[in-house]
């Protein structure tokens, strides 16, 4: 039988065979100086009239840019550049795939209809944005232009086709990937086929990007709040700024209002937070909080903040945050800050800082905390000079102005010139040190007996060494680069008086390996030690060859006192007289495979007991899969036991969980227990924590997550919750790449 081809087209035609096997092709181009690309048609059998349309028969296909459309018969109407394409279609568009019977679709700017489709919609690849491809069928899909698009009687997922765990069902979605945004009307979210949200019309994001809307509700229970709901709604009110207002109702104590509101300009940022609970049924009482947050940077020379929060009373956040990390804040600051950074002296900088500083103190009457000092203002000045000669310049100098409502007011200057002469080589370093420390005191409402003003003046040296010696090694049987590398620390101060200064911001430092390497053992300026000590400590480190990554890490070291202690923080205090501190010893890094672990201890020798002690350790085989444990000691005061994990259950469970108990106390910390369910195209979490908020109360959180992959979250959300609690905790997929607050419904009804 003969293959008939009848053809009135200026175009040319490739025949590829003979027979009726044979397939033809023919190429119509676009007018004269028009930039259209030309529309290439194959097919068994071509039929066409000039200019006006072609008739493609069996395997008929279009192909026009980098649009596809297959069918076993169309029509190509080049004036008008619309197809008839009809029997089993496909189309397809940069990575969109749409089949279904029949397809009328005007190419040159992409509108039409499809008919019972089942469809495929690829977002507009963007770099470093994560893309969810989105999928179902409909009565009629309607080709609205350049990727945008309109579903009637159908269903929108992420999910993989043969999985239709969740659905977006709507008498009409419209979905804009130029915008990256859905729109449901009529429409429901159905899960394992039961409704969840409906209404007559809402909004939806795509590809995780902000938008206006209402936030999936927020669901939870706390003991002292009860059943929580809380529903917020998200302003995308510019590329640069947002807010967000959260109504949350609580069964217990009535409605709180929230509202978080972030900006972003060239050198700042900054974010506010207000909360009121205008009559809260427990307390009786009206309660609010609120947050301010800014920051300033001006190319690092100029840098600016504020820091300003304020609650109604010393209960707000015990009765009424959901977190541990806020539930123990006890000082809140209120302070701001502006610094200068500038260069001076050929290669040499300097710092100016101005700050105001004051807290409000939330006191637990079962654990009553000072009031601390509020700093109206503090002024500070550092200034460093590298290799001027040979010889390394630095100083720093302060001006503090402390109130306080009932103990000793005044302010204190300081200055603290030094020069040092750093004499390093490859394998060894040698610095010796000198300075003066000069302090003035103009005191008010004293005590007593107690002079109005006070100098001190303190000549400082010091002399740091140490040595690094290498030499290759094994470790598990692999090449490493080991390291000895003793140091020798040597300090002296002479004695001067100082049991009239006054204690405005100083404590006893915390005896750790960082600390035996300074020259004060007090943090703050109200007292500077006596010292003529000596600091030994030896070091050793398991390096790779090839990057220089430390593997393993062991330290040993002890100061060494030439002189019984003078100096104390109060007059009552006994002064150390022994001549040794105590042993520090640290230890961490990989230990095996699949194992880190990391310990410290201080061990008193005198005695022969521990003073304090740590140890962690953790195992990660994998993705997914992480134990830890940790143990802390603390002499008369801390003794604790803290697991915690997220392992693999079986299928497609996983559990999480951490245990962190007091022994002295008898007392669970805070504890934390989970189970998360992970499906191709969802995640559900169903997390309960109870944590420690005063000395004798506790509190239970509960939180019930479901999330839709690509589109939205529903219920309240453990994440924060577990990524603080279970260190190397994983979420199955990435978080938005912007932070926002995340895909909502938006309900426009």
């Amino acid at each position: 039988m003969a293959l008939v081809i009848t053809l009135f087209l200026p175009a040319t035609i490739l025949a590829q065979g003979a027979g009726v096997d044979a397939k033809q092709t023919n190429i119509v181009r676009p007018k004269s100086g028009s930039e259209q690309l030309p529309a290439f048609l194959y097919g068994d059998r071509i039929e066409g009239i000039a200019n006006k349309e072609s008739t493609v028969e069996g395997n008929a296909e279009l192909r026009r840019g980098d649009v596809s459309i297959r069918a076993d018969s169309l029509k190509y109407f080049s004036e008008t550049e619309d197809v008839d394409a009809r029997g089993n279609v496909r189309f397809e568009r940069a990575g969109s795939v749409i089949t279904g019977p029949a397809l009328r679709y005007r190419v040159n700017d992409a509108t039409g209809t499809f008919e019972k489709p089942d469809y495929s919609l690829a977002p507009i690849a963007k770099p470093d944005q994560p893309s969810v491809s989105g999928r179902g069928n409909a009565e009629a899909l309607e080709f609205l232009g350049e990727h945008k698009y309109r579903i009637k009687d159908g269903f929108f997922t992420t999910c993989k086709p043969g999985d239709d765990d969740w659905l977006i069902k709507a008498g009409e979605i419209d979905l804009d990937f130029t915008r990256e945004i859905g729109t449901a009307r009529d429409g429901k979210v159905v899960f394992k086929g039961v409704p969840l949200i409906a209404a007559p019309d809402f909004d939806f994001s795509l590809n995780n990007k902000r938008k206006s809307g209402l936030l999936p509700p927020l669901t939870g229970s706390t003991s002292s709040s009860g059943l929580e709901l809380s529903v917020p709604y998200y302003f995308n009110l510019a590329p640069n700024y947002d807010m967000t207002v959260t109504p949350r109702y609580m069964e217990k104590r009535g409605l709180l209002i929230g509202e978080q509101f972030r900006y972003l300009g060239q050198h700042f940022n900054g974010e506010l937070r207000a909360e009121v609970l205008p009559d809260d049924r427990v307390a009786d009482q009206n309660r609010s909080a609120v947050s301010l947050v800014h920051n300033y940077n001006l190319d690092g020379r100029i840098l600016g903040g504020l820091n300003l929060n304020k609650v109604s009373d010393d209960n707000y956040f015990r009765d009424l945050a959901s977190r541990i990390n806020i539930t123990s804040q006890v000082t809140l600051p209120r302070e701001g800050f502006l610094t200068y950074n500038g260069a001076w002296w050929g290669p040499g900088s300097y710092s100016a800082t101005a700050r105001v500083q004051r807290f409000q103190v939330l006191q637990d009457p079962l654990n009553p905390i000072s009031i601390p000092y509020e700093r109206r203002p503090q002024l500070t000045l550092s200034a460093f000079r590298q290799d001027a000669g040979g010889i390394d310049f630095g100083t720093s100098a302060e001006f503090v102005d402390f109130t306080h409502p009932t103990q000793v007011t005044g302010n204190r200057a300081t200055i603290y010139p030094s020069l040092s002469l750093p004499l390093v080589a490859p394998s060894a370093f040698f610095t010796p040190k000198f300075g003066v420390n000069a302090t003035h005191y103009s005191l008010e409402q004293n005590t007593a007996g107690m002079p109005d003003t006070i100098n001190r003046t303190l000549p400082i040296f010091s002399l740091d060494s140490g040595l690094v010696f290498e030499r290759e090694a094994k470790l598990y049987g692999q090449s490493v680069t080991q390291t000895l590398e003793p140091r020798a620390y040597y300090v002296y101060i002479p004695f001067r008086d100082q049991n009239q200064i006054p204690l405005f911001d100083t404590a006893t430092a915390d005896f750790n390996y960082a600390q035996i390497f300074s020259e004060n053992s007090f943090a703050g300026g109200d007292r500077i030690n006596d010292a003529n000590q000596l600091t030994l400590a030896l070091t050793s480190r398991m390096l790779q060859p090839s990057t220089g990554q430390e593997v393993l890490r062991a330290t040993f070291g002890q100061r060494y006192y030439f002189k019984d202690q003078q100096v104390t923080l109060n007059p009552t205090d006994v002064p150390r007289t022994y001549p040794n501190s105590d042993w520090l010893t640290a230890l961490s890094g990989r230990v095996a495979s699949n194992w880190t672990a990391e310990a410290a201890s201080e061990y008193d020798p005198r005695d022969r007991r521990s003073e304090r002690l740590s140890f962690s350790t953790r195992y990660q085989p994998g993705p997914l899969k992480t134990f830890n444990f940790s143990y802390r000691y603390q002499r008369d005061q801390i003794k604790q036991i803290d697991t915690s994990g997220q392992w693999p259950l079986g299928g497609r469970w996983f559990g999480v969980g951490r245990f962190n108990y007091s022994l002295p106390d008898s007392r669970i910390v805070e504890s934390i227990a989970g189970l998360e369910l992970r499906a191709d195209c969802w995640v559900s979490r169903f997390v309960l924590q109870r944590f420690a908020v005063t000395a004798g109360s506790s509190t239970t959180a509960f939180f019930l997550q479901l999330e839709l992959n690509g589109v939205s979250r529903i219920g309240s959300n453990p994440l924060e919750a577990l990524k603080r609690n279970v260190p190397g905790y994983q979420r199955f997929d990435a978080p938005p790449a912007d932070g926002a607050p995340a895909r909502p419904f938006d309900f426009n009804d």
